[in-house]
């Protein structure tokens, strides 16, 4: 007869293996969670102000924070008639409409930066063409007299510099605020559409020459310019300095022949600190609006305006939309699609504003709207 087995009573668990099996399971549930929370957040539409007219638009965003952000642009009148300025204020709850002191002109507001909460400039253009330039304290936007003859299409700021983009009889002109007014510098050779200022001694330009897309180094003395994309009619609009052997910058490619009204590539193009080279943003058409930095000064985000790539082999129509934004981690882009809007398409610019010390981040624009117009167009992220 076969003798019972004894059964011998199993080992406790030691104390380092119970550890490691809690912690294990801690960091799988996390994983789970953070992937869970990352694919549920998305771009979010915000309503502008209801006294908004359909027919507005906005140019441009500076954010200072969860609670004060700044938008511009133009508050329409009809498809043709010249609108007036609009200017709207984020206070943490809702965008609300401010009205600056004594601006009656119409026109429309096209860029706005500030180096604070309390020294803020915008500019834009009247309806004659006109110079306009304004300037807010902390209390009250007031008018302030542009420099003689100029146009003027964007300010920037950064590093307490403050520069103006715009043009005098027809010819580029960069003015930078020295403190008690604006002075001439020098731009480089073609066109500058947008600037990255680290110190007065230490400028960024995006922009285009007959030669094509350029990105240019100023010293303080001088201008060192490099021609990134020679394809004809390729131009870069924003520029992104993360470190000397990190630079980004973006535009549209350019296009040779084709059917009138055919789309135009985006552009994306990095520096490491010896040579640039274009980067994929899943698109076959649009156009790179802007670059938003991370609080860390890092690249986080691109946004692609008009995108669209090729559908399948066969699909009608042959176009299908791309991302309109790409999250990026150091490594790679994450896409994502803008929300839709009932009554609205999709939008037509899309200005990135990082909201500085989080991970918001805010863009603005103009949308399509019903029968051939345009909308007012706020997203959000974060």
């Amino acid at each position: 007869m076969a003798r019972p087995r004894r059964l011998r009573p199993r080992r406790p668990l030691r104390p380092r293996r119970l550890l490691g099996t809690a912690l294990a399971a801690a960091v799988a549930l996390l994983t789970l969670v953070t992937s869970a929370t990352a694919n549920t957040l998305s771009w979010q539409h915000v309503p502008v102000p209801a006294q908004v007219r359909p027919q507005a638009g906005l140019n441009e965003a500076v954010a200072f924070g969860p609670d004060l952000a700044w938008a511009v642009g133009a508050d329409a009148v009809g498809r043709e008639a010249p609108g007036f300025p609009l200017m709207l204020r984020w206070d943490g709850t809702a965008w609300r409409r401010q009205a600056p002191a004594g601006v009656g002109w119409q026109g429309e507001l096209l860029s706005v930066a500030g180096t604070s909460p309390s020294a803020l400039w915008a500019v834009g253009r009247d309806a004659a063409g006109g110079a306009r330039l304004l300037h807010f304290d902390g209390t009250t936007w007031r008018e302030n007299r542009p420099p003689d003859g100029v146009a003027l299409t964007k300010v920037v700021a950064g590093a307490g510099e403050v520069w103006l983009i715009g043009s005098r009889a027809g010819t580029q002109i960069l003015l930078r605020r020295d403190g008690r007014g604006w002075q001439d510098v020098p731009p480089p050779p073609g066109s500058v559409y947008g600037l990255h200022i680290l110190a007065a001694d230490d400028v960024w330009a995006a922009g285009a020459t007959g030669s094509g897309a350029t990105v240019s180094h100023w010293n303080g003395q001088e201008w060192q310019q490099t021609v990134v994309d020679r394809f004809p009619r390729s131009a870069l609009s924003s520029v992104l300095v993360v470190s000397p052997t990190e630079v980004w910058a973006g535009g549209t490619a350019g296009f040779v022949g084709g059917p009138p009204g055919r789309p135009i590539p985006p552009l994306l193009v990095r520096f490491d600190g010896q040579s640039w080279s274009r980067v994929s943003v899943g698109a076959d058409f649009g156009s790179v609006d802007s670059l938003a930095p991370a609080s860390s000064g890092a690249l986080a985000w691109v946004s692609v305006g008009r995108s669209q790539k090729w559908g399948p082999p066969g699909s009608n129509p042959p176009l299908v939309p791309g991302p309109d934004f790409l999250a990026w981690n150091g490594q790679s882009f994450t896409e994502y699609s803008e929300p839709g809007v009932a009554g609205e398409g999709d939008s037509r610019t899309l200005r990135m504003a990082p909201v500085p010390g989080t991970a918001t981040v805010w863009s603005v624009g103009r949308a399509d709207g019903p029968e051939v117009t345009f909308a007012p167009r706020i997203l959000r992220f974060g």
